[in-house]
């Protein structure tokens, strides 16, 4: 009985406590569900017109991640002191983090767009190299660089939405970026319905008219997050005189560079090795891409509760870390940690009764719709694994220590997750859903490591003091 106190006590919290937590990770939760929810509609449209097209977009979307992923590493490496500054109140410290955000993911954005446009075919390509038919191979390539080419111009707003919903939710505003986010979304669905399918009196234009679509729902939502931001400067604070300057102060550049390079590294490495794992489970053929993007798709609905209290660790946990309250940051870090892990079992149980009924949604062959089957039952099987190593992670980074996170992110993605999964998929014939599970029980390796961080405490620290 007193072993049970002790546990209910450390691991489960009190009312005030979870309403606390809801009100950051329901709105996180919300503009993420309805943005996944609405990427699987638009995943099935797609997939309605063909599994080329489909395989083409797939591609593509899988190539812009690690650009998604840039960008988010970026902002959350400086993010770090935007949490902190927000904490000590220090507005100043916060318009200084923001004006660094903008230079950061300008350089990047740059970057992205000079390497898909000379490198665009290379890189789509090396995701063609399995079993098919040379025709399936030439038709995935051209839908795939049709997509990528229009898709380009949507990564101004992109990069602006990414600097702004960050900046808000690191200082605990999360409505906003939820009600853009949502805006967003029906509108990308809207115009996909009419640009896709060619409905009132619209050209079919196919995966064209879904990268048309998406990029009108971008600029709506850097539209909707900017212009409401700069109309609220006593909610916003930091909004006033943010553009009166460029400047940076050297010692925060410093600072960030430090704290925030390996972040933006692990990140970006960590985004290359989950294409990279897309690329070796494709050895297995043009059918496996299909069946990733048809799990992928639904996996990410899923997902949506361990993301958004994982984004709950790095916001409520940062803001303790910089009022100093280094015992209370702990207990509150149990208590998120064993929430994220007991709602992701119950979603999970969820995901793998739905597992068999979603591939039929599209229109492809048998195969791809068995294999994108499989994978979603895998991946509800580890899905509380996934949501203890997120939590853990974000504990990690909560506290700056930005290069433990990157030797325990991205260093393990390539020198476990890829290894196992090149080592199977190019030297054995192992089926694919064989090694996407051995890929998937590396994980474990990374919890014992995880648990074992978290519980010494190597976070505990204040940053911007």
């Amino acid at each position: 009985m007193r072993l049970l106190r002790k546990i209910q006590d450390k691991f489960i919290g009190d009312k005030a406590f979870y309403k606390m937590v809801l009100v950051i990770a329901i709105p996180i939760m919300i503009q993420n569900g309805i943005t996944n929810f609405v990427s699987l509609l638009d995943n099935i449209m797609i997939g309605q017109v063909g599994t080329e097209q489909m395989s083409g977009v797939a591609i593509v979307n899988q190539l812009l991640f690690v650009y998604n992923l840039c960008l988010f590493g970026a902002v959350s490496g400086a993010g770090i002191f935007t949490a902190q500054y927000f904490g000590q109140k220090n507005q100043e410290g916060i318009r200084q983090t923001v004006r660094l955000k903008i230079w950061i993911v300008s350089l990047i954005t740059l970057f992205t767009v000079i390497l898909f446009l000379s490198a665009g075919d290379p890189l789509i390509t090396l995701y063609l190299q399995g079993e098919g038919t040379a025709g399936s191979a030439d038709a995935t390539l051209l839908y795939g660089r049709e997509y990528l080419q229009i898709m380009l111009s949507g990564l101004i707003p992109f990069m602006l939405v990414q600097v702004y919903s960050s900046t808000l939710r690191e200082c605990s505003q999360t409505i906003l970026p939820m009600k853009a986010g949502v805006i967003a979304v029906f509108v990308n669905l809207i115009l996909n319905y009419i640009l896709i399918y060619g409905k009132f009196g619209a050209p079919a234009l196919g995966v064209q008219g879904a990268a048309i679509a998406t990029v009108i729902s971008r600029f709506v939502e850097a539209s909707i997050v900017l212009v409401h931001t700069h109309r609220r400067p006593k909610q916003n604070p930091f909004i006033e005189g943010l553009y009166t300057t460029f400047k940076v102060p050297a010692s925060l550049i410093g600072k960030v560079i430090k704290k925030g390079s390996p972040l933006l590294l692990n990140e970006t490495l960590w985004a290359a090795g989950m294409a990279m794992l897309t690329q070796c489970y494709s050895i297995r053929g043009l059918n496996v891409i299909a069946a990733l993007n048809i799990s992928n798709t639904i996996i990410n609905v899923f997902n949506i509760v361990f993301i958004a209290l994982g984004d709950s660790v790095a916001i409520i946990v940062g803001q303790l870390l910089g009022a100093g309250k280094m015992k209370e940051a702990r207990d509150t870090d149990n208590k998120l940690i064993a929430f994220s892990v007991f709602s992701c079992t119950v979603i999970a149980s969820a995901m793998l009764l739905l597992a068999p009924f979603f591939p039929h949604l599209y229109n492809t062959n048998d195969e791809a719709k068995a294999l994108a089957a499989r994978f979603i039952m895998i991946a509800a099987v580890f899905m509380p694994v996934h949501a203890f190593l997120h939590a853990a992670y974000f504990t990690l980074r909560s506290g700056g220590k930005t290069i433990i996170t990157f030797l325990f992110d991205s260093v393990f993605i390539w020198c476990v997750s890829v290894t196992i999964a090149f080592t199977l998929s190019h030297y054995t014939t192992l089926p694919v859903v064989t090694v996407y599970i051995f890929v998937q029980m590396g994980d474990l390796v990374k919890c014992a490591i995880g648990f074992i961080l978290v519980k010494k405490g190597v976070w505990l620290q204040n940053i911007v003091s």
